[in-house]
């Protein structure tokens, strides 16, 4: 019986295009979702767009058009990402201005009204629209959002429905204790229990309708609309159908006695994913989740990407810039995905830079997985290597390692990358030790026996490549197998 495997990255705000970080996170979960369907685990894998608040509805009236126009250029825009960075073929992507998504949304509401955990009051608070998040004065530095430096702190005053998070501090820290590995990495998740333990103060989960209309209604109350951070967490659940679809939403989602989604979220979302949608999901009665795996952030020549500093960089440029630089698509993707899944740590911030792209593309994939593979190919084409039944036969199920990457398994996607390179870079020792090129002209067999090592090992990172660099394994296993022309995987670039 297949096992079945839940992952979903965050919703991105669609107030700009889709940049570098995002993509670090969805080739993060990309990765992960095709590993466990090499283990023929039955993925669901979720997306989407977080099209409401505050952000959005004045970016649109900047532009002076209506929200929705704008939410539906810029979703297009992400929902490209599949396409432009090979994403898994199963990949489910959901809008939260998607009807079936605002449904849910108000049942979700109605469920943790019903429990009594929500209630409304009149309320005075300073606000960051960046995070679309209340702030305390704790949290800023000089009066400002260290996150979001250029913009004003708002202080809003006004009567909306609250949550009662307040109630949710013990129930967390038990789920926490349940679950060691609930947030990973460990330095994330000793981060939340210190916020959690610190005490939990109610958050605001509506607006004024009259104020900022841009939002899911709220049921049987027309003149507020639901808080952003609110309608979007339901996400996660509304993918898969819920309510109606109680039978889909078990399977994947899972049971209070076996959790089963998987979530990514960059380090700036570890209270929303770990601690603020925990504590509605218990007020709502449903399952957990099973694990928050927390990212950090990618900056550039040491720098934060920003706006205002004209560093940030956009995934499509990368592929872009590749392309003309000599690439064909599915090289210059599978050379971003190398570079995001390894060059960048799992789970601290990592550096971007053209200069050190290139210098890590020349060096780990022209110079070699791509010299490697050439070497190999080369050296069995000159004497008419017939490839084994041992090597056609090599594939998940008699390969040891591939059905349990045991880096993959602890979600350290860097070092599942690092393994795979100490192998490549075994196969270059051997032929330097045994020197198969040479042994042809004085011991043929012996040569072959070389080459059989060879191939049979270069396969089996071909295979093990498989969710990293999905176009790289499959060129390496159909010329492996076919014995056909030998690709050039990846051409040197400037």
């Amino acid at each position: 019986m297949n096992n079945q495997y839940y992952i979903t990255t965050t919703l991105p705000y669609v107030n700009s295009e889709p940049h570098i970080g995002f993509a670090l996170e969805i080739i993060h979960a990309d990765i992960l979702a095709r590993y466990h369907a090499l283990k023929r685990d039955e993925v669901f894998f979720n997306t989407g767009t977080d099209e409401h608040g505050v952000k959005i509805f004045r970016k649109a009236e900047e532009q002076g058009i209506d929200a929705q126009s704008y939410v539906d250029e810029y979703a297009s825009k992400f929902k490209e990402l599949k396409e432009r960075l090979g994403i898994f073929e199963g990949l489910h992507f959901i809008r939260t201005t998607d009807t079936n998504h605002k449904a849910a949304a108000q049942e979700f509401w109605r469920k943790c009204l019903a429990k009594g955990y929500i209630y409304k009051k009149n309320y005075e608070v300073k606000y960051c629209v960046g995070c679309e998040l209340e702030k305390t004065d704790s949290e800023l530095e000089n009066g400002k959002c260290p996150l979001h430096i250029n913009l004003e702190i708002e202080n809003i005053s006004e009567e909306n429905y609250f949550f009662k998070f307040s109630e949710f501090q013990k129930p967390l820290l038990e789920l926490y204790e349940e679950n060691p590995n609930f947030v990973v990495p460990d330095s994330r998740f000793n981060e939340i229990k210190k916020f959690v333990e610190s005490g939990l103060q109610d958050f605001s989960i509506s607006r004024l309708k009259e104020k900022m209309p841009w939002g899911v209604a709220i049921p049987d109350d027309e003149s507020q609309v639901m808080y952003v951070w609110f309608d979007a967490l339901v996400n996660y659940i509304s993918t898969l159908g819920w309510p109606e679809d109680n039978a889909q939403f078990e399977k994947f989602w899972g049971t209070k006695e076996q959790p089963n989604a998987v979530q990514i979220a960059g380090k700036d979302n570890l209270r929303q994913q770990s601690a603020m949608w925990q504590a509605m999901l218990l007020a709502a009665d449903l399952p957990t989740s099973k694990q928050i795996i927390i990212h950090g952030f990618i900056t550039s020549g040491g720098h934060k990407m920003s706006k205002s500093l004209g560093n940030v960089i956009a995934p499509y440029e990368v592929i872009d810039k590749l392309e003309a630089s000599g690439l064909n698509n599915q090289q210059a993707i599978d050379a971003l995905r190398y570079y995001l899944a390894r060059e960048i740590p799992t789970f601290e911030d990592g550096d971007f830079t053209w200069e050190r792209f290139v210098e890590s593309y020349n060096a780990n994939l022209a110079n070699g997985i791509g010299n490697l593979a050439s070497r190999i190919l080369k050296m069995a084409q000159n004497i008419s290597f017939e490839v084994s039944n041992d090597i056609l036969e090599l594939n998940h199920n008699s390969l040891e390692g591939v059905y349990h990457i045991d880096e993959l398994e602890t979600m350290n996607i860097d070092k599942a990358m690092d393994e795979i390179w100490l192998s490549i870079q075994s196969l270059d020792k051997y032929i330097q030790t045994n020197e198969p090129f040479k042994k042809v002209k004085i011991d043929l067999e012996a040569a072959k026996k070389d080459i059989h090592y060879l191939i049979f090992h270069l396969k089996g990172i071909a295979l093990k490549l498989q969710p990293f660099m999905p176009h790289t394994a499959e060129v390496l296993l159909s010329t492996i197998d076919t014995s056909s022309e030998i690709p050039r995987l990846f051409p040197r670039i400037n």
